[in-house]
């Protein structure tokens, strides 16, 4: 039996952006052992994992976040490396994105859009970010090349845009592995 494509919510990283963090990606990639480094198309910012969505679910889906009210349009700092999991193997190396009141409501009405259409609403604090590598390989010498490099990127911060949230669907055996299913305008705000 073939499984449903698999989907997810999230803000795209504009082009000037993406291009920097690619920068970032390829230094890194020579001095940190992680075995996945997303393509520069492939940056994003998650809203909401959804998983494997069957057509019916994704159809109902869109029907609600096309009449979503959308907050205005805004802007985020985004930078410092930082990560996920633990210190001897942390799993995910992504740059931060700064706490935002109108990203947070964008999550929100997310999370409130895909709970009504049967989705589970997730338990965990939302903690934005932009994965630029993932599955560490490395032992715990390694880990001193990553605090030194994180150290050398606390001061490094860019100002982003964001005018929209896109339905992306996941294609694992591709490079770029996201397509944009439908993009969501935020208002234009003054």
């Amino acid at each position: 039996m073939i499984s449903a494509p698999h989907f997810f919510i999230g803000i795209p990283v504009i082009a000037s952006i993406s291009e920097k963090l690619s920068t970032w990606q390829v230094y890194l990639q020579k001095r940190l052992p992680y075995k996945v480094w997303p393509h520069q198309e492939d940056l994003h910012i998650t809203l909401k994992f959804l998983g494997a969505v069957e057509d019916d679910v994704r159809v109902s889906l869109q029907q609600v976040l096309q009449s979503m009210a959308m907050p205005d349009s805004f802007s985020v700092r985004v930078g410092s490396l930082e990560t996920f999991g633990s210190k001897t193997s942390p799993r995910v190396l992504f740059a931060g994105v700064e706490k935002h009141q109108v990203l947070d409501e964008l999550y929100q009405k997310v999370e409130a859009a895909t709970d009504s259409v049967g989705f589970s609403t997730e338990t965990r604090a939302y903690h934005p970010h932009i994965t630029l590598a993932k599955k560490w390989s490395g032992n715990p010498i390694a880990i001193e090349s990553l605090l030194r490099v994180k150290e050398s990127y606390q001061n490094e911060f860019y100002s982003m845009p964001v005018h929209s949230m896109v339905l992306y669907r996941i294609h694992p055996s591709k490079s770029p592995k996201y397509e944009v299913v439908e993009r969501y305008n935020l208002e234009r705000g003054e």
